[in-house]
């Protein structure tokens, strides 16, 4: 993989795809107020190794699932504000991602300077089914820089035009926290520390599919947790009433739990859950 330090950015425009996908509430008078900025301050290392390079930094990023549409709630605004105060330097949103208020930011920028575009799913070309769709947004990316870095690790598995279509068109590398993930990675698949216990989360299992498959041979214990739990509890036998829960991939998961106890894989799933009217 190649990396950062193999890049050559000074003076120019580098896309850096970050997963900046923080929790939000909302205070007394109405605004966003960011939670949790951890995500936030993941990305810092890749954007001021960037910017002491001399690069334009250009944040391509998601919040959320506006399913193709903009919504004021899922805007990167506050994400924008407080990228600035923990970078120490402004940084403007493109409020229209690839349109002329973001070229025109783009055009501004002097070498270290950092802007964020608007919240990349708000075009619903990025997770379109149509690879046609997709590639045509990864081209006015593309058009925006000259590099593009990829350091959102929570989606580089997500086929989409910020991700992997864009990676295809334009010179390419690893950010820090990609490379520091995937050697991570790397040890545990490789020659990881006993018993090697595995938490999984999330509310599908269809996006875990491929991980669960790798892991299920290699782990001692899998602990599986979220709204994907849902999927396995029906797949033992036990009624789900209308919690999340994927039937298509019954069968699957059913393969899965048998594997598990076929490999000696102590499976360990939720044993109550907290009932709420729908």
């Amino acid at each position: 993989m190649r990396t950062l330090d193999d890049l050559d950015v000074a003076g120019k425009v580098v896309l850096v795809r970050s997963d900046l996908n923080v929790p939000l509430s909302t205070g007394e008078t109405g605004e966003r107020l960011i939670t949790d900025d951890g995500r936030i301050r993941a990305s810092l290392p890749t954007i001021n190794d960037l910017r002491a390079a001399g690069a334009k930094v250009v944040v391509i990023a998601h919040l959320g699932r506006p399913k193709g549409a903009s919504h004021s709630e899922l805007s990167l605004a506050p994400v924008a504000a407080r990228l600035g105060e923990l970078l120490g330097c402004p940084v403007p949103l493109g409020t229209d991602i690839t349109g002329p208020n973001t070229k025109a930011l783009i055009v501004a920028m002097d070498s270290g300077a950092v802007v964020l575009l608007e919240n990349i799913r708000f075009d619903a070309r990025e997770r379109s089914h149509d690879v046609v769709e997709r590639q045509q947004l990864a081209g006015e990316l593309a058009a925006l820089g000259d590099i593009y870095v990829s350091d959102g690790f929570g989606v580089v598995h997500r086929e989409q035009a910020s991700v992997t279509d864009i990676a295809r068109i334009m010179p390419c590398a690893g950010g820090r926290l990609v490379v520091s993930e995937t050697e991570i990675f790397r040890t545990l698949l490789d020659s990881p520390a006993r018993p090697y216990v595995v938490v999984l989360g999330g509310s599908k299992v269809s996006d875990k599919l491929a991980v669960i498959d790798n892991l299920i041979s290699r782990v001692d214990r899998l602990l599986i947790g979220g709204g994907m739990a849902f999927t396995f509890l029906a797949a033992m036998g036990y009624e789900v009433g209308d919690s999340l829960l994927e039937p298509d991939q019954l069968e699957t998961v059913k393969g899965f739990i048998a594997q598990a106890k076929a490999s000696g894989v102590e499976l360990l799933l939720p044993v109550d859950v907290i009932i709420a009217d729908a």
